[in-house]
């Protein structure tokens, strides 16, 4: 499957819309505020303001940010997509029940459809549109329509039959199914975004010259390029940041501070002036390694202490074991005997 729709760069869409020279005025704004004589490579100015460190001007958080948008710049879409293999998506011949118990166990907004293969995509489907049809069936009335009045009698939850909703009917027969985006992936990163703003189509499949598909993007992706890791109120806050399994021993998430693994582990892992750099330990494997690990990849710190990657996806590392420094070698040879008299 092929998609030549889209054929404009970033450049093409500042010449077509007047409007998007904000953004070189943006950039004009920062070389200003870093107090630079900006040439005719803003971008390289830029990045050359911050390895010199002449970012006094920003905090830490700023500089983060425009560092990851430097970056996001001249990435593709490649380098951010969801592999293949980790990819949640339904057969469209499954029925609606199926449907609502994956997006319960998925914890996602849109699962993509397909026929028979991820190879053959259906499009996608949206929670909101799940929900919506569900009201319908519910009442017997288009969404627009079952409006409850509370002061109506008899009471408002008689409005609704949930008894009346047949969640066996194949999800080809429900009007819920709605468009994707397909992408080579070779293309800007910068130039999806973009597409998924015009097209307001927040989900991508990423395929190859072959048609078949490599892996997903989201709106959400991209952005968390430049803005850093986004959660929402059903991402788990409570989970313990350090466990000591029965089975692998020190087991971490990657948003641990630092601070708290130094203090379990009694060792120093970031220099007093470096501390400003990284916050986690995933910020940490990152600095080190300056990419993404992969799973099963084993990371050995200057002090000792090894990171085993247990899950991590192309955009970031999720859980780690953490080997502590093994204590120095002791001499115990034996001395001989002496002779006996």
């Amino acid at each position: 499957m092929t998609d030549n729709a889209h054929t404009k760069t970033v450049s093409d869409t500042f010449a077509d819309d007047p409007r998007s020279y904000g953004t070189l005025n943006w950039l004009q704004a920062l070389g200003a505020k870093l107090g630079l004589v900006v040439p005719q490579n803003v971008r390289d100015a830029l990045e050359g303001a911050l390895k010199t460190g002449s970012t006094d001007n920003f905090t830490d958080a700023e500089r983060k940010m425009l560092e990851r948008l430097l970056q996001f710049g001249s990435s593709r879409v490649a380098s951010l997509m969801v592999p293949r293999a980790d990819i949640t998506a339904l057969d469209e011949n499954e029925p609606i029940s199926e449907l609502l118990q994956t997006f319960n166990e998925a914890g996602v907004s849109r699962i993509p459809l397909f026929r028979e293969t991820l190879d053959d995509p259906r499009g996608m489907i949206h929670i909101k549109d799940v929900l919506r049809w569900l009201m319908t069936e519910a009442t017997g009335q288009p969404l627009k329509s079952a409006k409850v009045d509370p002061d109506a009698e008899p009471p408002a939850a008689n409005l609704f039959d949930l008894r009346s909703i047949d969640l066996n009917k194949p999800i080809t027969t429900v009007k819920i199914r709605r468009q994707i985006l397909y992408v080579p992936p070779s293309m800007p990163a910068v130039d999806l975004l973009i597409r998924m703003q015009t097209t307001r189509i927040h989900m991508a499949l990423v395929v190859d010259e072959y048609g078949g598909t490599d892996g997903l993007v989201t709106i959400e992706d991209l952005i968390e390029q430049v803005v850093g890791n986004i959660e929402d109120e059903h991402d788990d806050d409570d989970e313990t940041n350090i466990i000591l399994d029965p089975k692998l021993g020190i087991v971490a998430v990657a948003r641990t501070p630092i601070e708290e693994l130094e203090k379990h582990l009694g060792v120093k892992l970031v220099p007093d002036d470096e501390e400003t750099e990284v916050d986690t330990i995933g910020g940490l494997i990152f600095s080190m390694l300056g990419r993404v690990p992969a799973r099963g990849e084993l990371i050995r710190h200057p002090t000792g202490v090894e990171f085993e990657v247990l899950d991590a996806d192309p955009r970031r590392v999720k859980k780690l074991k953490v080997h502590p420094p093994r204590p120095p070698a002791t001499n115990t040879k034996t001395l001989p005997e002496a002779p006996k008299a």
